[in-house]
């Protein structure tokens, strides 16, 4: 049986619905899920499209898209060339406290060791954990947090989203798959235009 879901139109459009929520940081720490995505929060769609956009750089193509998890997960998102369903869980490192600063790269593996313990196997199998780093711990190592992850992971797969800062007045999201392909974890920075029309993805490595 198939159950409802719900996405934007495109990523184009859901990058312009999201423009209020990435000006308005706070919502994307507090912020109240959207009704009109099965309680999915700002951040969690995001941090979703920064993912599929980053991928959709790499392969060339419109590929990937996300949508609502109306099982109660944090969105799924589909790969059209593939035929495949994603569905993702997501945690937030938030902002360090006034004065306090953290390391980030352990900050993320605390996060992923807390969804792991969550539900264990049953919990974590076949799904994709997203960490939403909001601009806490400054400077980490894809690299290194990667060769640090736990095992057994549970999860298929983690990926790590972070406010990068701004650049001539463009907000810029970092984008790392935390799976080494020849040593690295691949990592990308996402710059979104101004006027939120349009955006571009930058490799790091």
């Amino acid at each position: 049986m198939k159950h409802p879901t719900k996405g934007f139109k495109n990523l184009q459009v859901g990058l312009k619905e999201l423009e209020p929520f990435i000006r308005n940081g706070e919502h994307l720490q507090t912020g109240r899920p959207f009704k009109t995505l099965s309680g999915m929060l700002s951040r969690e769609a995001l941090a979703n499209w920064l993912i599929c956009v980053a991928y959709n750089f790499v392969s060339q193509a419109d590929r990937l898209t996300f949508t609502s998890d109306p099982l109660g997960g944090d969105g799924i998102i589909h790969d059209s060339a593939m035929e495949e369903t994603f569905p993702t869980e997501h945690v937030m490192v938030p902002r360090a406290r006034t004065g306090k600063v953290d390391d980030a790269g352990v900050l993320i593996l605390e996060a992923v060791e807390h969804k792991r313990n969550k539900g264990g196997a049953a919990y974590a199998s076949g799904k994709t954990l997203v960490v939403f780093l909001n601009g806490s711990g400054g400077v980490w190592f894809p690299n290194a947090v990667a060769k640090q992850l736990p095992e057994p992971l549970y999860f298929a797969a983690v990926w790590a989203v972070g406010t990068h800062g701004m650049d001539e007045g463009r907000y810029v999201y970092s984008v790392s798959s935390l799976e080494l392909v020849e040593g690295n974890a691949p990592t990308w920075l996402v710059r979104i235009g101004e006027d939120f029309s349009e955006w571009e993805v930058i490799p790091v490595q």
